[in-house]
């Protein structure tokens, strides 16, 4: 019944944004872009945080206007960021927590804009990127570790921002394509193609770069540092295959292929591989 009330309910949404661009195309062009751009869940409330959050230090960091949202687990001075997925937290690391300060490292976490504590309404790649680089000037991280969307935005960051802190860096099935999710959407709402041309156009301002080239494999070309990447077989939020074609273009990463971890990724077997990968020996 839910999954009839879900195709019905989003072909509405696609039917109104269609009839609406007969007589205002710019304005279902925007509405079109606000529905994908503004996460749907994620957000926390200061007065119930989980407690994995509760537990750390809060510190909200004023940047343009808005306002970043992190908390930090005291440890030694080497310092790990971690960096959470699209319509999610911090409190996803959860699980990874206990294993990450067991290293004795200094744990700092960010909610993504307009997630979690942080301010804005719109989130995108190249903003998030930002925000990683705001933290990375702030707190000079030796590690990168991000999920998902938060993956993607890891790797952005380290393509586009001058950084000498960064040594090492973990990607949990982060996507690949962005086109890919796009005509997900634009599919999902049977939007006309004026729509979808729509929406190309302005990503392609939001991105400064065409579509084509935005890809994390494209991200990863261009990075030096060392990298881990972990995909599992049977995501279905993110294909197996995405996670093969950012290893592919990563000279400097390895792969690891999971199976039964779905698309959290949360394992102890893998939390013990990272561990083993950010702290070994030459």
């Amino acid at each position: 019944m839910k999954k009839v009330f879900y195709f019905i309910f989003t072909k509405s949404i696609g039917l109104y944004l269609n009839l609406l661009s007969f007589a205002f195309p710019q304005k279902a062009n925007q509405k079109a872009f606000d529905l994908f751009s503004q996460p749907r869940k994620g957000k926390l409330s200061p007065d119930k945080l989980p407690k994995t959050l509760s537990k750390a230090i809060f510190k909200s960091i004023s940047y343009q206007g808005e306002s970043i949202a992190t908390y930090t687990w005291k440890g030694n001075d080497t310092v790990i960021l971690l960096v959470h997925g699209w319509e999610s937290n911090s409190s996803r690391w959860k699980k990874t927590l206990p294993y990450l300060q067991a290293t004795g490292c200094t744990i700092i976490a960010l909610d993504a804009p307009a997630h979690g504590l942080s301010g804005g309404k719109e989130f995108s790649i190249p903003k998030y990127g930002e925000w990683i680089n705001v933290l990375v000037q702030e707190y000079h991280p030796k590690y990168l570790i991000g999920h998902s969307f938060g993956g993607k935005a890891s790797l952005y960051y380290q393509a586009h921002y001058e950084n000498h802190s960064i040594e090492k860096t973990v990607i949990l099935g982060a996507p690949d394509e962005f086109k890919t999710i796009l005509y997900n959407y634009t599919d999902l709402l049977s939007l006309k193609s004026s729509i979808i041309k729509g929406l190309e156009a302005k990503y392609a301002t939001v991105f400064q770069k065409e579509l084509d080239q935005f890809t994390a494999k494209h991200f990863a070309s261009k990075i030096k540092t060392k990298g881990l990447i972990a995909h599992d077989i049977h995501d279905t939020i993110v294909l197996f295959d995405e996670g093969k074609k950012i290893a592919t273009a990563w000279e400097n990463a390895v792969f690891i292929q999971t199976e039964g971890l779905g698309h959290a990724l949360h394992d102890e077997d893998l939390y013990q591989q990272v561990i083993a990968f950010l702290f070994e020996t030459e």
